[in-house]
């Protein structure tokens, strides 16, 4: 039976992801040095170019990431600065676009704009911001100011800093530089920006002219509502983890419907899933290798650590293959900036709901950590990978998927040499890159702050009010 699709004749983009969590084959890397080597992540991302890959990115962290008080030392943190690796990997790459982690907390404004700029002209129109905040103390005291955002600010700063940004970008104009070493002035100088902004003010002369896109594309991963709203109004890509089919849906529409009432067309916003992807020559092969990559990611010391971040001490006696401790946490409070997920912000709420989840399920505390780390995700033959990716990206559930490689630097090899094809023979997949810029690749027009006018969110009004 056909399907009529809302989207017959969409494209899939495959989008490199590397985070920091221990999502790695470790024995796959000649030495653990290799996580710092510029040669290596050439490796990988030419691997990627390869295959097509729209971009790459890379997760960021500005501290190392710490356990109990001290480093974590089962968790990658450590990472060469984005912008500086890909000065490198332009050099290595020639389409490929890439996509850099840059706060907007602890940054600052004409700082980023100037070496994002920067990395947009070295590449000839590659690069992409993937724009983020940071609410927390934790972080907050690697940094001079040594102190925290309140979340309710969160983006009301980051959209006084994107502006900044944005009015730098365009205080240099196209054309500016001089067309000769006869003319005696600029063609058209570089527009001097005075901004007052409620938390920070700028008094400057942006010094990068525009690249070949004309400016670095936008990308955004919140999910609340006001990182939503916020993505509608200067997004265009958004990073999510949306990936139950009618869930993936309904998010993809309600973007595209607040992007809309902002007076955009709601397809110029590209949604990347972030899910679990495994491919084989059969099923059953990847089913097997994605039992293998969990095992191997939740060995005994992540199953410990899962449960000590929640209880704040140390639990190194206790069975792994027993019941969860009787006793309530010693923290009050835990945040997963520290490096685990699951933690919650109260510790003792969230030991309560482990032990009745353990106590019902008669599970031990690695058959908890185990369950509660289920990674939906796409598993299976290339052909059966291909079907469901298709499916999803026609019925407009999104418009990309961030892969992360099992391995590093060689860990794209079945996505590459299997997957893509597949998608390739399915007509959901490019032949060859469409164009030179991220923008173009991407399908993206020219940004859009330089298409929609500031709107107001009528429907934002009503329930304010």
């Amino acid at each position: 039976m056909s399907i009529d699709y809302v989207r017959p004749k969409a494209r899939i983009h495959l989008a490199l992801f590397q985070p920091f969590s221990p999502n790695y084959d470790w024995s796959k890397a000649g030495r653990l040095e290799d996580y710092y080597d510029f040669d290596k992540y050439a490796e990988l991302v030419q691997s990627a170019e390869r295959g097509l890959f729209s971009t790459v990115f890379l997760g960021e962290s500005l501290r190392l990431r710490e356990h109990l008080g001290k480093l974590n030392d089962i968790a990658i943190t450590g990472r060469p600065d984005a912008l500086v690796l890909y000065a490198y990997l332009a050099a290595k790459t020639s389409n490929i676009g890439l996509v850099a982690t840059l706060n907007t907390t602890y940054s600052d404004p004409v700082d980023l704009a100037r070496r994002l700029a920067t990395v947009d002209v070295l590449t000839a129109g590659r690069a992409g911001w993937n724009i983020v905040t940071t609410d927390n103390a934790w972080t907050g005291g690697n940094f001079r100011r040594g102190r925290f955002l309140p979340n309710s600010d969160r983006y009301t700063h980051a959209e006084d800093y994107v502006a900044a940004v944005q009015e730098l970008r365009d205080g240099f104009p196209a054309g500016s530089i001089a067309s000769s070493r006869d003319a005696t002035a600029w063609s058209s100088e570089p527009r001097h920006v005075r901004r007052a902004g409620k938390f920070s003010s700028i008094d400057a002369t942006p010094q990068v002219p525009g690249s070949p896109q004309g400016q670095p594309v936008y990308f955004q991963a919140g999910d609340s509502a006001e990182g939503r709203d916020f993505a509608a109004r200067r997004a265009e890509g958004i990073f999510t983890h949306h990936i139950e089919f009618d869930d993936a849906v309904a998010f993809t529409a309600d973007i595209r419907r607040c992007a809309r009432s902002y007076g955009r067309p709601g397809d110029d916003i590209k949604i990347f899933l972030g899910a679990n992807l495994v491919v084989a020559e059969t099923d059953a092969e990847a089913i097997e290798k994605a039992a293998y990559y969990k095992e191997l990611a939740l060995n005994d010391r992540a199953v410990l650590q899962a449960i000590e971040s929640v209880w704040g001490t140390d639990l190194s006696a206790l069975d792994l293959d027993g019941p969860l401790p009787s006793f309530d946490p010693v923290a009050s409070r835990q945040s997963h900036t520290h490096g685990i997920l699951h933690t919650g912000h109260e510790p003792t709420v969230k030991s309560r709901q482990w032990r009745a989840l353990a106590e019902e399920r008669s599970f031990s505390i690695r058959q908890l950590v185990h369950h509660l780390s289920e990674r939906r995700g796409f598993v299976g033959s290339a052909s059966t990978v291909a079907d469901q990716l298709a499916h999803y990206v026609r019925s407009d559930a999104f418009d990309g998927l961030n892969v992360t490689p099992h391995a590093f630097p060689d860990g794209l090899g079945d996505v590459v040499d299997l997957l893509v094809p597949a998608l390739q023979e399915r007509g959901v997949y490019p032949s060859a890159y469409p164009g030179s810029t991220l923008r173009e690749n991407l399908g993206l027009p020219e940004t859009v702050a330089h298409r929609v006018p500031e709107l107001s969110r009528p429907d934002l009004e009503e329930a304010a009010s």
